[in-house]
């Protein structure tokens, strides 16, 4: 066995879960699972497959993972973070298997994450190769205290693997889920750009840093700093026509109009739309989330203040 768990967040997974363990049962690694109580089939599917899994209640996706990892019964040097709707390639459990042989001054490893939509790959539109941090010692790192866009973080050197080691992201099944889902990350991101004193995360932001550090760069220093709406549209005409995300064909199209203009002009509606409020009645973030949203979008101010 590799010295490495492979964690997964679950919380009524039925539809994608199999294909997950699926792609993973092959790797000489430990699975761990930790359930946010699921009350559908799921935690069958684990019985079932006598995978090793607790169930631990959800807060928000940054603190389950580091519950998760700091509760690992099989107490590995090394974790695997995966979501439920994400698979490895042949590529990436071969590496596992036979070149996972790390270096003492390596912490961690940053692998691309290969979008599928309907099955098809989103390949263009700067989408991929997408490198992120999933693989790296235990003691060295977790994912950073954030309640939108959270990545993972490691003291001390990262290796960047070469494309075709990926995991595979299948997104969603429906636009409808796609776009409900979005439509609630939306107010998440909204209240983090209006909400001053807004924790940046622990990801170093630098332009000079790793393609993590490189985006969360842009994003605060260029994106965010941009005028409202216009910046939504630039950023999906970059993607679309100087990233080529036009190769993509309609599926693409869908996708980058969807994720790289409707989802940021969203987020840019309501930002405008909590300002106005708060300007014209005089009343705070916190009192008019508390008042006209969801009770769990009050949780990112709480996380932000701590």
């Amino acid at each position: 066995m590799i010295d490495l768990t492979i964690i997964i967040l679950t919380y009524n997974e039925e539809k994608n879960i199999q294909d997950c363990l699926d792609s993973i049962k092959s790797t000489n690694a430990n699975i761990f699972v930790v359930d946010s109580f699921s009350t559908d089939a799921t935690l069958n599917i684990f019985k079932k497959r006598k995978i090793n899994y607790t169930q631990h209640p959800f807060e928000n996706y940054a603190a389950q993972r580091n519950w998760a990892q700091l509760n690992n019964p099989f107490q590995t040097e090394w974790v695997l973070h995966l979501d439920a709707g994400e698979r490895l390639s042949s590529e990436m459990v071969n590496w596992l298997n036979n070149d996972f042989q790390p270096t003492t001054e390596t912490n961690g490893f940053m692998f691309s994450r290969r979008t599928m939509i309907f099955g098809k790959w989103v390949k263009y539109g700067g989408h991929y190769p997408n490198y992120h941090l999933r693989l790296y010692r235990t003691k060295k790192g977790k994912c950073e205290n954030k309640l939108y866009d959270q990545h993972f973080f490691v003291n001390g050197h990262t290796a960047v693997l070469k494309p075709g080691i990926d995991i595979i992201d299948t997104v969603m099944s429906s636009w409808q889920e796609f776009t409900l889902g979005h439509a609630r990350w939306a107010v998440f991101e909204a209240i983090e750009i209006i909400e001053k004193t807004k924790k940046t995360g622990e990801v170093r932001v630098s332009l000079s840093g790793s393609p993590i550090e490189k985006r969360r760069w842009l994003k605060s220093n260029l994106f965010e700093k941009s005028p409202l709406f216009l910046r939504s549209l630039l950023y999906f005409m970059y993607r679309y026509f100087f990233r080529l995300g036009f190769l993509d064909g309609l599926t693409g199209l869908t996708f980058h109009f969807l994720q790289g203009f409707w989802f940021r002009f969203l987020i840019d509606a309501t930002v405008l739309e909590l300002k106005t409020k708060m300007e014209k009645e005089n009343i705070s973030l916190p009192g008019l989330i508390a008042r006209d949203y969801d009770p769990k979008y009050l949780r990112i101010l709480k996380t932000e203040d701590s």
